[in-house]
């Protein structure tokens, strides 16, 4: 680890003056939300009959549910994302005015790159995990709960990937149409909600995952382009955002938890109007504090860290619940459930976060150092050869729907003697073919 800080350092003293370091900071702040959320409101314990069981902090304790409105941070990726791929995004069109790039593909590849490489590995290593564990005879309803513990953070990437493939539409509607190119997604979300709930059209709500997170990726540009910078604007937001989201959750019929919770339906997955107004008040907060977060950037320290992160964001996020699954393993096999006798929510429970969170921390270090030179591990082909735009959306779509099977079916087969569905495997792999990356893990250093 030290050795990967001193790098972070020299990293972070390179960085150019002009680069927005809030932006870094929100990703890597928002990671370590989504990880220790995860670890927080997931638990196992052992019953009475000393059987294990799956607990749920969200199940026992009403008043958590507050909680997800600091955790459920996915607005703010794609906030962060609107922001990032605008800036990669005029880049490209810039080179291109100047005869040096011009490819779609090109643009894309690299920004899918940094996603997909990292992932791969993981696919792969609960693929073989499952398995083995079918091989030799283990509960395949069990292998199902592990898989798809371990590997639920995809469903993310699936919908990140398709909204950045949309970027240069997404990216011009905001330069001819401004506001109104992010306001359009309000009916829409809106519409969907009322097609569900009212009309009970079913699967209309799928469609919330675009319409949802177009609209706070079209924020990204707006903040770009410094339409934020006026805090009393920025606060507004937040407190226009905050306001519909009490209203509607509060006094209307949506859940207060921002995540799937016991006893209602889900507003994330699909996202609803409720998520909308979270992802616009959390917008306005994180943009508001913006200036402050800028100057505290300045201290080297704080960057270096917020530097390290980012460079390991990806295995972070695909690994933590990987951590988990393994530590549960580890203590219910090899130590009868030592540790796991409170139930989620009671008060020896919390008094052994501390504890537990660390625990997960340390098995997470190993996973890390083993799997972080994966985060740019996969190449485009080399040699300027150019992959048709109906290749490279047929590519990015094979990725997306295998990662969304991922997260909604899991790997686990129920039926098939291997006890994996090979398809749901195969598909992310196909797709990278399609869009041109190389078929070897090659370590790509930063200069």
């Amino acid at each position: 680890m030290a050795g990967m800080w001193g790098k972070a350092r020299e990293l972070a003293q390179m960085a150019p003056p002009e680069r927005n370091r809030w932006v870094d900071f929100l990703r890597a702040l928002s990671i370590m939300a989504v990880v220790f959320g995860h670890w927080l409101m997931a638990g196992l314990y052992v019953d009475g009959a000393g059987q294990l069981q799956r607990g749920d902090l969200l199940s026992t304790q009403q008043w958590t549910h507050w909680l997800t409105w600091g955790f459920q941070v996915m607005p703010v990726f794609f906030l962060v994302g609107g922001y990032s791929n605008g800036v990669s995004w005029d880049a490209t069109l810039r080179k291109a005015e100047l005869g040096q790039v011009g490819v779609y593909r090109d643009w894309l590849a690299s920004r899918v790159q940094r996603l997909i490489a990292p992932t791969f590995p993981v696919l792969l290593v609960w693929a073989v995990i499952a398995v083995v564990m079918t091989q030799v005879g283990l509960d395949r309803a069990q292998i199902s709960d592990a898989t798809e513990a371990a590997l639920i953070p995809v469903w993310f990437l699936a919908v990140y990937l398709i909204v950045t493939a949309c970027t240069p539409l997404t990216h011009k509607a905001w330069q001819r149409f401004g506001w109104l190119s992010f306001a359009i997604y309000i009916p829409l979300a809106m519409m969907t909600d009322w097609l569900t709930f009212e009309m009970g059209v079913e699967y209309i709500n799928f469609t919330n995952f675009l319409w949802v997170f177009l609209a706070i990726h079209q924020l990204g540009f707006a903040w770009r382009e410094g339409k934020f910078e006026n805090q009393i604007f920025a606060l507004g937001w937040f407190v226009v955002g905050l306001c519909v989201l009490i209203a509607i959750t509060v006094y209307g019929f949506y859940p207060v938890s921002m995540v799937s919770a016991p006893g209602g339906f889900s507003n994330s997955l699909p996202p609803t109007l409720a998520l909308f107004a979270l992802g616009l008040a959390q917008t306005g907060l994180v943009l508001a504090l913006e200036p402050l977060g800028r100057k505290m950037l300045n201290n080297i320290g704080i960057w270096t860290a917020t530097v390290l992160m980012n460079g390991m964001i990806m295995t972070v996020y695909l690994w933590h619940l990987t951590a988990f699954v393994l530590v549960m393993t580890v203590v219910w096999l090899a130590f009868g459930g030592m540790g796991l006798n409170s139930v989620p929510g009671t008060s020896e429970w919390w008094i052994s976060r501390p504890l537990w969170l660390g625990i997960y921390m340390v098995a997470l270090l190993p996973l890390i150092a083993i799997f972080s030179k994966h985060e740019r591990s996969f190449g485009p082909i080399r040699g300027g050869r150019t992959v048709p735009k109906a290749r490279v959306v047929a590519g990015v779509l094979l990725i997306c729907v295998g990662l969304a099977m991922t997260a909604a079916i899991t790997i686990a087969s129920p039926e098939s003697l291997s006890g994996i569905r090979l398809w749901v495997v195969a598909f992310p792999f196909i797709g990278a073919a399609f869009l041109g990356f190389g078929p070897v893990y090659a370590m790509v250093k930063r200069s």
